[in-house]
């Protein structure tokens, strides 16, 4: 059967392209509309997941010169604790600087024994028993000497007898243990080995 627009009614004819016109919207909408939403949607989410970063990254760059201003304290207050925690070297040489001390202090070094280290979390105690000859003059500008090295040493343990032969250069014979510390690296700690372990004895590396 053949249909005729031109010989339906004027409302029928209205009512069809109403019913085309609705059909052609309706798949416009589904077959374009509707999927180009759904990537819109998904590109605003991707945006606005990058300005969050973005805004993360303004936030960090803001804070960047209070970061170095704290590493750089950080490192001045490093570089302070190694002045008076030397490393392996550098106790060595404090030890040698001891022995100098004596002498310029008139005191006879009679023993000079490292004792075994102990090793804290953090750092490492290098015990060394001392046996001087002198006079009470010389043993206290010794200690004062000592006291005034950059780097911490404890004196300890201190006995003071006097000889049995007694001349100006030696009235008295003193034992004390002097006690450096040296700071640990963290690469220098070894795998399961635990705080205050005391290590064989014998004099540190260098």
């Amino acid at each position: 059967m053949n249909l005729n627009f031109t010989k339906l009614p004027w409302y029928a004819q209205l009512g069809a392209f109403a019913a085309l016109a609705v059909a052609g919207v309706g798949a416009f909408y589904y077959y374009y509309e509707m999927p180009a939403s759904v990537v819109l949607a998904q590109r605003q989410e991707e945006l606005a997941g990058l300005q969050r970063n973005i805004a993360v990254g303004q936030a960090t760059a803001r804070k960047l010169p209070e970061f170095r201003a704290q590493v750089g304290d950080l490192e001045s207050r490093l570089s302070s604790l190694r002045a008076v925690l030397p490393d392996e070297k550098d106790a060595a040489d404090l030890l040698r600087r001891m022995q100098t001390v004596a002498t310029q202090s008139n005191l006879t070094i009679k023993a000079f024994t490292p004792k075994a280290t102990v090793t804290k979390a953090l750092h490492a105690e290098w015990p060394i028993s001392l046996e001087l000859d002198g006079t009470y003059h010389n043993l206290a500008l010794f200690f004062d000497r000592v006291g005034k090295f950059t780097r911490i040493v404890n004196i300890s343990g201190l006995e003071v007898k006097g000889k049995p032969t007694q001349d100006a250069r030696g009235t008295i014979t003193a034992l004390c243990t002097a006690t450096t510390f040296v700071l640990l690296e963290p690469a220098a700690a070894k795998p399961g080995a635990k705080p205050g372990a005391a290590p064989k004895p014998g004099a540190p590396k260098v």
